[in-house]
């Protein structure tokens, strides 16, 4: 029988990029909700490159890590901003005005609404990981509460507000999400905390 030789590939953790990509997106996006910034035409590059790309690059590593929730996750709502970011892209008119025109944006809210049952489940997921991840899917909750709300006319100028600031708190949240990941892992030790999984459902 021939001798087998196994090779571990060791990566690093994909976490602070993937955090950093939707901290980057959501800082942009909520200045536009809140009225600080006009228009989504420079929020688009944004969308696919932060918050699509560099997810999808995390998503991809967290699947060699074995790590199904967060290859989920990542994988996930980058594929979310990939399609919010053709979203803008229909309804600015790139893809020519009768797409533009025959726009329903009911539409959004299921897919809002679809995203927010997926966001439910993760987020008790996220419990048993740390107590930063678990305060992002809080907000990713309430973001994706709000725009399915806005998208079903429901109080629109009230819940694109909430949308707008769980958005903001988001981006900072998933900052400081990143920067633990990258100066606790950098400096071997609990630079920044992060607080411990809940312990309900996993001992």
């Amino acid at each position: 029988m021939a001798n087998e030789t196994k090779v571990k590939v060791v990566t690093a953790d994909p976490s602070a990029l993937g955090l950093f990509g939707l901290a980057m997106i959501t800082l942009v996006a909520s200045s536009q909700k809140l009225g600080l910034t006009s228009s989504v035409s420079l929020v688009i590059p944004w969308a696919i490159f932060l918050g699509a790309t560099a997810q999808l690059l995390a998503s991809i590593n967290d699947f060699k890590h074995n790590n199904t929730f967060g290859a989920t996750a990542f994988g996930g709502y980058a594929f979310f901003w990939y399609a919010v970011g053709f979203t803008w892209l229909i309804q600015n008119g790139v893809f020519g005005p009768e797409l533009a025109a025959s726009a329903d944006t009911t539409q959004l809210g299921f897919a809002y609404l679809g995203y927010l049952i997926f966001t439910l489940f993760m987020t008790i997921g996220a419990m048993e990981t740390h107590k930063v991840l678990f305060v992002i899917f809080v907000l990713i909750d309430c973001l994706f509460i709000g725009l399915t709300l806005t998208s079903f006319g429901v109080m629109e100028h009230l819940t694109h507000q909430f949308a707008g600031y769980s958005e903001l708190l988001l981006s900072i949240v998933s900052f400081y999400g990143s920067a633990a990941a990258v100066l606790n892992t950098h400096f071997e030790r609990e630079f920044l905390p992060v607080g411990k999984p809940f312990g309900i459902f996993k001992k």
